[in-house]
C-alpha cells in the first residue's frame, strides 16, 4: 500500500492524487517545546502526525510534513519560552508559513485542507494564516478551498475523561507535559519517554492573568516544565485517545467533505 506521507511519494504519484482536487491533504502543526524531563521536545510534532496518518489511511487521504516549529510556549499553557530546549518563532512567521503552504497545496489542485493543531499556543495564528490564503485565494479566483482546523484533544470522549481521570482532571492548560501526552507517546514511540523521570507534584497552580516579561524566580511554573504528574500514564490509554481523536477527526471530515 503506498504511503500516506506526502514526503514519501514521488512527485508524479502526488500530482495524481491531488490534482482533481478531491483527495483530503493534513497539514500537522506542531513546535519544539520542552516536555518535562521525561518525554521528548518534539511531542507537538508526534502526536498530531500520528492522528493524521491513522486518519488518512481511512479516508484516503494524504499527510504533509508536519512544521515543526511553533509560536511561542506561553508559561499558563506550555511552561514557557524560557526552558532551554524550547524554540520558537513570532506569530506573524508562523501566519507566513501556513499561508505559503496553503496557497501552494491550492497550485498543486489541493482544495480539501485539514490543518491539525499539536501545539495550543499556535491556534490564533493557524486561523490568520489560514485566514489570508483563503482571501488570496479568493483574489486569484479560486473560490473552493475548505479547511478544516481542529485541536485534537477537543474529541476527547466524557467516557474516556471518566476512565482516565475521573473526577481529577486538571484542564487541557495544566495538562502540559502531562496524561494525555504521555499516554500517545507510551504508545506511539515508547522508546522516546522515561516514566523514572516523570515529576510526582501536584498540578500548577497560577493567578489569573499573565506577566511580561515572564520571571521564572515567581515559582509559578514546576521547574521539572511539566504542569501536572503523568503518573497515571499508560499505552493503553494512549490507544484509548488516539482511538478518540482518529474517529472524531474522520466524522468531521465526513461532515465537511462528504
Amino acid at each position: 500500500m503506498p504511503s500516506v506521507r506526502i514526503a514519501e511519494l514521488p512527485w508524479t504519484t502526488y500530482h495524481e492524487r491531488v490534482k482533481n482536487g478531491e483527495a483530503v491533504v493534513f497539514l500537522p502543526v506542531g513546535s519544539l517545546e520542552q516536555h518535562g524531563p521525561h518525554l521528548p521536545m518534539n511531542c507537538d510534532v508526534i502526536i498530531p502526525s500520528v492522528i493524521a496518518e491513522r486518519t488518512a489511511e481511512k479516508v484516503n487521504g494524504l499527510v504533509l510534513p508536519a512544521v515543526a516549529y511553533g509560536y511561542k510556549s506561553q508559561p499558563r499553557s506550555g511552561g514557557g519560552n524560557h526552558f532551554p530546549g524550547t524554540t520558537s518563532v513570532d506569530g506573524m512567521t508562523l501566519v507566513h508559513v501556513i499561508r505559503d503552504i496553503i496557497r501552494d497545496l491550492a497550485r498543486h489542485g489541493v482544495r480539501k485542507l485539514v490543518v491539525l493543531v499539536g501545539h495550543y499556543e499556535n491556534t490564533a495564528f493557524v486561523i490568520e494564516g489560514i485566514d489570508i490564503a483563503l482571501r488570496e485565494l479568493r483574489w486569484e479566483g479560486i473560490g473552493d478551498f475548505k479547511v478544516v482546523r481542529v485541536d485534537y484533544w477537543e474529541y476527547t470522549r466524557p467516557s474516556t475523561f471518566d476512565q482516565v481521570w475521573g473526577d481529577k482532571f486538571p484542564g487541557w492548560a495544566t495538562e502540559h507535559a502531562g496524561v494525555m501526552e504521555t499516554s500517545i507517546m507510551l504508545a506511539v514511540a515508547p522508546g522516546l519517554v522515561d516514566m523514572s523521570k516523570v515529576p510526582l507534584h501536584p498540578p500548577a497552580e497560577f493567578p489569573p492573568y499573565d506577566l511580561y516579561p515572564y520571571r521564572p524566580e515567581k515559582g509559578w511554573v514546576p521547574s521539572s516544565g511539566a504542569l501536572c504528574s503523568a503518573k497515571i500514564a499508560t499505552a493503553d490509554k494512549g490507544e484509548l485517545f488516539l482511538s478518540d481523536y482518529v474517529a472524531g477527526v474522520r466524522q468531521s471530515i465526513l461532515n465537511e467533505f462528504a
